[in-house]
């Protein structure tokens, strides 16, 4: 059971590579997120295929998708949706909004002002929405993927830790490698793009995925281990705030997600080591004489998961 599962992933991951050129490491973490139940954030320059790879996981399943591209003048009625009155049945009737499908991809996100990002936030974190003070639920799959610019600054709202929270990973794309930029030139003259991908999996199966995640055995060993890393977060200075009960979770629920996608029901000790910087480092603000000191908040995380102690099976 646990092979068929790997080898639906890697399906999926086959699928995704025909249209996107980039690193492998990055398509694992995204597939890990989908599977762990949690929400992406892609922060990179422009052009580098932050939404080609999010487009190609959707047109890779058979799912609903909605998409905004966020503006400053993008209110959260364009996201949630809007109750209309029906003057054929007399009655206010409610019309979903693109967040209201199981993948939902929010371009520049940090373009929005905060009141719009906030109606995403109760979205993200309780799987429904509110419109006119009637709660609507997003059942089944939901997962968002939010794109921003790190680079742009003017018009922008950055987004706020509470929200930053609720991003179970943040990956950055970075600039291909030259074997894969060439291969990215020839997928451009063959048009090979995301949209000509067609679906290799249906709903039903990523969602039959992430219940056989949550039953991957995670022993206490392993849990004190995850325990030991975010404690050692918390006790260092440098860091504005340590991270957070959620991120814990987040982590061990990744950590889940990674060992079945490499065919195992339990976790190893080294499914942490490859998770802890995209699940932990934006949950990990620095501190005002860090930032002076222009300290690099990565090389003080990896500086402190080197000082724990590391379960031997």
């Amino acid at each position: 059971m646990v092979q068929d599962a790997a080898q639906l992933i890697k399906k999926i991951k086959d699928n995704i590579n025909i249209a996107f050129a980039g690193k492998e490491s990055v398509i694992d973490r995204l597939l890990c997120c989908l599977i762990s139940g949690g929400h992406l954030l892609l922060e990179d320059v422009p052009g580098v295929g932050k939404t080609t790879l999010a487009l190609s996981l959707v047109n890779s399943i058979s799912c609903s998708f909605g998409r905004v591209s966020f503006s400053p003048d993008t209110l959260p009625s364009d996201i949630t949706g809007i109750t209309i009155y029906n003057s054929a049945t007399k009655k206010f009737e409610y019309r979903p909004g693109p967040v209201m499908n199981n993948i939902f991809l929010a371009d520049e996100i940090n373009r929005t002002p905060p009141k719009t990002q906030s109606a995403l936030l109760e979205a993200m974190q309780e799987h429904k929405v509110t419109v006119d003070g009637t709660a609507h639920s997003i059942d089944g799959l939901f997962m968002v993927i939010a794109t921003q610019n790190p680079i742009e600054f003017a018009g922008t709202y950055p987004l706020p830790e509470a929200q930053l929270d609720r991003f179970m990973m943040k990956l950055s794309l970075g600039y291909p490698e030259k074997e894969d930029e060439l291969r990215l030139a020839s997928m451009f003259l063959n048009d090979k793009t995301a949209e000509s991908l067609k679906p290799v999996c249906s709903l039903s199966d990523v969602c039959e995925l992430e219940e056989m995640a949550k039953k991957v055995t995670i022993k206490d060993n392993i849990l004190e281990y995850v325990h030991s890393i975010i404690t050692a977060t918390r006790n260092e200075t440098r860091f504005r705030t340590g991270a957070s009960p959620r991120a814990m979770l987040a982590l061990i629920r990744a950590a889940q997600a990674y060992a079945l996608m490499d065919g195992r029901d339990f976790v190893k000790p080294d499914d942490i080591k490859q998770l802890y910087v995209p699940v932990l480092l934006h949950r990990l603000p620095l501190s005002i004489e860090a930032r002076m000191a222009h300290d690099n908040p990565e090389t003080i995380l990896r500086s402190l998961i080197a000082t724990v102690n590391v379960p031997v099976n």
